[in-house]
């Protein structure tokens, strides 16, 4: 199939559904898209007559779909017979338009499964000497990555692995579009909680939806999203706000109090916007961070910065993400502020300023230091105002 995409095409309407026959009887189902990139982008999707099959974004041209096992960001299952979709998503069309070609057949038999090394197993490095508060730890985590089931460079284990070795003690894994990760998430033992997730993502905004709550429709309006998260009991949070090209731009009826207020995106924490997009969100934001990890080399690594949730365990860390009590640091080992309930405990702070939420600044002297806790968001600076570290 040859074809050609405007301009005009994608302002119509930027998500296309290319139709096709699976004959009943079929063991595998294969599509390959050809464009040139160096001139655009089409992102890449399936749909079955069951409903969603996949996603891969821009992030591949290519995925089988079998019985047993299908490519990452897809789902295996039973091959229905009937009208199946491709999905295509304009994403970028030049003013000159974008040729394509799909090619789509329906096998009788499937292809073997490709075989994936595992990582070895090692370390982690020693947890901090944080007190419990009513039963109840603080956890180390990150609440934005990415896999080889959407546009991320490693395995699931291999993620894990590199969390794990960072010290941290939760991950969510956030692929773009898909829950294809989901069913092996329980099944990757890293001595780190995997966290279902998934980043549902659209040309003027992104938004991570946290549990196992089923496929977010991305082609809905976001206030879908939300209430998608809400009625399935997990939790939204606004990804990377300000983040360049992939800012929120989306018109949204109520706002979620979960937001990624700290990114690896914040290059310059002295840029105060990210703090002064919050308070204008909601008076009552849940602050959490997030790599935006890819691979190595790009973007933040796992933990980068790190998002802390005083929890009675790792499986219950999106209970204490819904009551708020979080806090974020640029790392695991990274100058840390605490809520303690009367107090917050500022480690490995010594010289740095303590800002209150009415404007009071102090320097904290000492590298575990007590000090009176009020109402709002606090936070660790520099001398030069560079935000080290956010509480409540």
């Amino acid at each position: 199939m040859r074809g050609h995409w405007s301009l005009d095409d994608r302002l119509e309407r930027s998500l296309r559904e290319v139709p096709f026959e699976v004959p009943a009887g079929s063991a595998a189902v294969t599509v390959r898209l050809g464009y040139d990139r160096s001139q655009g982008v089409i992102d890449l999707g399936c749909g079955s007559p069951g409903g969603f099959r996949g996603w891969s974004g821009g992030a591949r041209d290519e995925y089988t779909i079998t019985a047993d096992w299908a490519t990452p960001g897809y789902l295996p299952g039973a091959l229905e017979a009937g009208t199946w979709h491709v999905w295509l998503r304009l994403h970028r069309i030049p003013p000159q338009g974008l040729d394509y070609t799909l090619e789509i057949s329906a096998e009788a038999v499937a292809p073997p499964e490709p075989v994936a090394s595992e990582p070895p197993h090692g370390e982690r490095p020693p947890r901090r000497d944080i007190p419990e508060i009513d039963g109840m730890r603080w956890y180390a985590g990150d609440f934005h990555a990415h896999t080889v089931h959407s546009d991320g460079g490693l395995t699931i284990a291999e993620l894990a692995e590199l969390a794990h070795g960072r010290g941290l003690d939760f991950l969510a894994v956030t692929d773009h579009n898909t829950i294809s990760h989901h069913p092996w998430l329980d099944k990757i033992d890293r001595g780190i909680a995997l966290i279902p997730g998934q980043e549902v993502t659209t040309d003027r905004g992104h938004a991570n939806v946290f549990g196992d709550v089923g496929w977010v429709d991305f082609r809905q309006p976001a206030d879908s999203w939300v209430e998608h998260a809400e009625r399935a009991g997990g939790l939204i949070s606004i990804n990377h706000p300000l983040g360049g090209d992939c800012a929120w731009l989306l018109p949204i009826g109520r706002r979620p109090r979960v937001a990624e207020v700290w990114s690896s995106g914040w290059w310059d924490r002295r840029w105060g916007a990210p703090l002064a997009w919050a308070d204008a969100w909601r008076d009552d934001v849940i602050a959490i961070g997030g790599s935006d990890f890819h691979r190595p080399g790009s973007d933040g690594l796992p933990g980068a910065p790190t998002t802390w949730v005083l929890a009675e365990d790792t499986s219950t860390v999106l209970d204490g993400l819904r009551a708020g009590r979080t806090a974020v640091s640029a790392g695991p080992g990274a100058p840390l502020l605490l809520d303690m309930g009367d107090e917050l405990l500022a480690l490995d702070a010594d010289g740095l300023v303590l800002v209150r939420p009415g404007g009071a600044r102090q320097v904290i002297r000492g590298d575990r230091v007590l000090v009176p806790a009020g109402g709002g968001r606090h936070r660790l600076e520099t001398y030069e105002n560079e935000v080290i570290a956010l509480c409540r």
